[in-house]
């Protein structure tokens, strides 16, 4: 498997023939943002790659539709790359794409091409803040594939959440071979301390409960909502029991890193 991180949640994986892209985010730096209850965010730096650099997919992997640090203006538009989208059930509603399908924590699809092994998608669990707070910040979810042929998944797709018990008891589970995580404890000043996503304490919590091959942290950089980023991320994983610290690896931006 090759990861090249682009920048924020966005990354192309190139698994056995497929080509899969996650949370397209490839608007310039500069903007600033609406997000929910009149909250902002600026994006601070541009993709490492281009839609044309990527070309086209087969699938892209958009864990939520509704906020710009996952899809913006240039990743919607760059949606007509893929043959097939996956997201939420509100996502496919409102995405206009021949082949979008939206799932729901625990529902699965099955992705087929012709001279390629089939892989099975699982939705898994979100839950992007604190309790309460999802008629705000909308539905979420993350994705586990499992490559026809084997019994685990290959790759997981944390997607934007909170560490909670839904969450621990889904990581459980997995075992992937690789782990994309999202972290960046996303803060806004409106709502003091709540986090909206985990921060790196949390996913050395979750990394020690998933036991994946290799966790390659994402979403931790480029946006000013991030409160931690990636310096400082880094630092939490470096000071990480060694059994998850030996789990974690960072991918460059822009730069092709194959897992094995």
């Amino acid at each position: 498997m090759r990861v090249t991180r682009i920048g924020g949640p966005t990354a192309l994986v190139e698994w056995d023939g497929w080509r899969i892209l996650t949370d397209p985010t490839f608007d310039p730096p500069g903007r600033t943002y609406s997000f929910a209850l009149g909250t902002t965010s600026r994006k601070t730096t541009g993709p490492a790659l281009s839609l044309d650099d990527v070309g086209d997919v087969d699938v892209v992997l958009l864990s939520h539709h509704h906020h710009a640090d996952n899809l913006d203006d240039a990743g919607r538009a760059g949606l007509a790359r893929a043959t097939t989208v996956l997201t939420t059930v509100a996502g496919a509603k409102a995405t206009s794409h021949p082949d979008v399908r939206g799932l729901a924590a625990g529902a699965q699809t099955t992705l087929s091409a012709e001279g390629k092994r089939t892989i099975t998608v699982e939705a898994t669990p979100c839950r992007h803040g604190a309790p309460l707070t999802g008629p705000i910040v909308g539905p979420v979810v993350g994705f586990a594939l499992t490559i026809e042929g084997q019994a685990r998944p290959g790759l997981w797709m944390t997607g934007d959440t909170v560490l909670y018990g839904g969450l621990r008891r889904a990581a459980a589970a997995l075992r992937p071979d690789v782990a994309l995580v999202h972290i960046g404890a996303v803060k806004f000043p409106l709502t003091g301390p709540l986090s909206y996503t985990m921060d790196a304490a949390d996913a050395v919590e979750l990394i020690d409960l998933a036991e994946p091959g290799v966790a390659v942290p994402v979403h931790v950089e480029g946006w000013s909502h991030f409160s931690e980023q990636e310096e400082a991320a880094a630092r939490v994983f470096e000071a990480a029991p060694v059994e998850v610290r030996n789990r974690v690896r960072w991918a460059p931006l822009g730069v092709p890193v194959d897992l094995g």
